[in-house]
């Protein structure tokens, strides 16, 4: 569970965050605000469209984060170990501040 969840956050990071929108920005271009803070983005055309496609899609890169944190569990576990948890915190913490909004609305 702990990795699906890290995984999870890994991914909405990379391919969604408004922060990392920075790194996309060669592969991608902008379209509009998603919610919060995440954006919506589509892949350039040419040779950059596949980095495009990985880069903003969360369902794609999670297969890759997925086998990265598998991997880096057998090579460095204590490490691996801790972002996974801190990731984890994160995303939990993310869903958390989500439900409190809707509550406070209702």
């Amino acid at each position: 569970m702990l990795l699906a969840l890290a995984t999870h956050k890994a991914s909405r990071l990379l391919t969604k965050s408004s922060v990392t929108s920075v790194l996309r920005a060669p592969f991608t271009h902008f379209e509009g605000p998603a919610g919060h803070a995440e954006v919506n983005e589509s892949p350039r055309h040419g040779s950059r469209h596949a980095v495009g496609e990985l880069v903003t899609c969360p369902f794609c890169s999670g297969v890759w984060i997925a086998g990265a944190l598998t991997a880096a569990h057998v090579l460095a576990p204590r490490a691996t170990g801790l972002v996974t948890t801190a990731l984890t915190a994160v995303a939990v913490s993310d869903w958390l501040h989500l439900a409190y909004d809707r509550a406070k609305n209702r």
